[in-house]
């Protein structure tokens, strides 16, 4: 049987893209950057089964990482080493003009069959919420205590107020922007999904170009829109 159309030969080999597309596949290696503390059940559910590694990546030593860097400058990770890229709530927290450095880096430390998944708050969503007059109303709670429009926008105030700087967010995208800095990083293929109940967009990059079936499968195995995936972490 042939390939499907837009389906590169070899999709469902030891890689992320046959990792999420396919069955059971051998231990691969996703780095997710700005991990934060900690936590068994930061990675989407599949990203976490036994067929996965995760290498931790966070510009804050006190997070205990397995690599000390900023997103922005990932030296350490060698080019094309990684099958999976993920990122949760990092891009807001840098300038403007770093944050195609740091999808650049994303990009580049990826197999060529490998794919970046990352998540970042939805600005049309928390503005709509603010023009309703809603700034300071809970939306959601998360670990840190209630979250407001306010903090989606600027950062998480009480982290912040307790001298954790690195909560504050410098930057903001659209589904839009998100895409068009995803393709000029060098993703081939990208998927940029609005998700309102996480006040969220995912957004998924391959390195390669792909059709749209298969993206449909990789987001459908990752669980975008669906509620297994971790909330938003402010």
């Amino acid at each position: 049987m042939g390939q499907p159309q837009g389906r590169p030969a070899g999709a469902d080999r030891v890689s992320g893209l046959g990792a999420v597309s396919a069955a059971v596949q051998p231990t691969l290696t996703v780095l997710h950057v700005g991990c934060g503390p900690p936590n068994p059940n930061a990675l989407p559910a599949a990203l976490r089964t036994q067929n996965w590694r995760e290498l931790r990546l966070d510009a804050n030593a006190e997070m205990q990482p397995d690599i000390v860097a900023s997103i922005t400058d990932m030296r350490q990770v060698s080019d094309g080493s990684m099958d999976a890229v993920y990122s949760s709530h990092n891009l807001e927290h840098v300038f403007p003009h770093e944050a195609p450095l740091a999808l650049a880096e994303f990009c580049r430390v990826l197999k060529p069959d490998g794919l970046c998944l990352l998540l970042c708050p939805d600005l049309q969503t928390i503005g709509q919420m603010i023009a309703e007059g809603r700034l300071l109303e809970p939306i959601y709670h998360s670990a840190a205590g209630p979250i407001s429009p306010i903090d989606m926008l600027y950062g998480h105030r009480a982290s912040m107020a307790a001298g954790n700087l690195y909560m504050a967010h410098r930057n903001g995208f659209s589904a839009a922007s998100l895409t068009q800095l995803m393709q000029e990083a060098g993703f081939a293929k990208v998927a940029v999904t609005r998700d309102p109940a996480r006040f969220s967009l995912w957004g998924l990059g391959f390195r390669i170009d792909i059709g749209d079936e298969l993206v449909a499968r990789c987001q459908a195995n990752l669980g975008i829109g669906h509620p297994a995936l971790p909330p938003p972490r402010g």
